[in-house]
């Protein structure tokens, strides 16, 4: 009996090492993994890019889908709300309270997932292909989620109102796994928070001594150092716009996009995802980017020294 412990044992850690797993805790490991599946690349790239076409950079809908006017990523907010409807639902069908209220909660969870949907896969297109490796998964997980809760619907509404929870518990299941794959995705691949420099604790007040205005190309935006952060910088005769290089979306380098005029304003294009930033203030024009690139105030010393100092909000 011990021997066959011991077997089991080392065949448990003889499958961990060949995964790659080592000491990792298991869920963690297996989603790390995931990130280097390249098999669903054949699916992943083309679904991707099919959905740019759809929804293509600067367009009214795609801004919309991303949350550009809200400030914030626009699918968090819209799965919370399902994902605490089929919790609600569970509850209410474990105490077995009135079957409608149950139906009514379900039917805005399931609501509710419609614009999910629509705002995730427009942020999953524009991500980094591991980060959409795992997107796609979460995608495919909680697509099943709202099957199986669909399909809960369906068999309440002819009558059939065990087999109907059955589903939705499993429905649960399914859609914690996506809910992990998803924390996973913002918390540890950092594909929802900002990626500028937070100007307001790497750079001091007051103003700081950056370059000569004349080693500055006139017409040509360029990386430069300040402390602990690269700026974008151009100038244009003796004006210099200055914003924090890093775009706010996922880190491209600024001073590497294209100038663009939107609405008479002078603006910056990622050449990454294609995310426009006005270069007054460097506020958000176009996403997939939501929050604004940190801009900086300029004053160009009569010696030619350009002084910069962070931009109030």
């Amino acid at each position: 009996m011990e021997e066959t412990s011991k077997s089991i044992n080392s065949r448990r850690r003889t499958l961990r090492e060949s995964l790659g797993l080592g000491r990792i805790p298991l869920p963690v490991g297996l989603t790390d993994r995931l990130e280097h599946v390249r098999a669903i690349d054949r699916v992943v790239i083309p679904v991707a890019k099919a959905i740019r076409r759809t929804l293509p950079s600067g367009s009214a809908l795609r801004d919309l889908l991303h949350g550009v006017p809200t400030g914030h990523p626009l699918h968090p907010p819209l799965a919370t709300i399902s994902l605490g409807c089929w919790t609600a639902t569970a509850v209410l069908d474990l105490i077995d309270v009135d079957p409608r209220a149950s139906q009514a909660v379900l039917v805005t969870g399931i609501a509710g997932a419609v614009p999910a949907v629509a705002a995730g896969l427009t942020d999953w297109s524009v991500l980094h292909l591991e980060q959409q490796r795992v997107g796609f998964v979460h995608a495919v997980v909680n697509l099943a989620a709202l099957g199986l809760y669909s399909g809960s619907l369906m068999l309440r509404l002819s009558g059939r109102h065990r087999a109907g929870r059955t589903l939705a518990f499993a429905g649960l299941g399914a859609v914690s796994v996506g809910g992990y794959l998803g924390g996973h995705l913002a918390y540890r691949m950092a594909a929802g928070p900002t990626h500028a420099e937070p100007t307001t604790h790497l750079v001091p007040l007051g103003w700081h001594d950056l370059c000569r205005l004349w080693d500055l190309p006139d017409g040509r935006p360029v990386s430069r150092r300040l402390g602990y952060i690269n700026l974008f910088v151009l100038r244009h005769g003796s004006e210099v716009k200055i914003l924090t290089d890093r775009c706010s979306h996922l880190a491209g380098p600024l001073h590497q996009g294209r100038l663009v005029v939107e609405k008479d304003e002078a603006c910056v294009v990622c050449p990454w995802h294609g995310s426009t930033f006005r270069l007054e203030d460097g506020a958000v024009v176009h996403g997939p980017a939501t929050a604004p690139q940190p801009a900086f105030e300029v004053n160009v010393r009569g010696d030619g020294i350009v002084q910069v100092r962070p931009r109030p909000a």
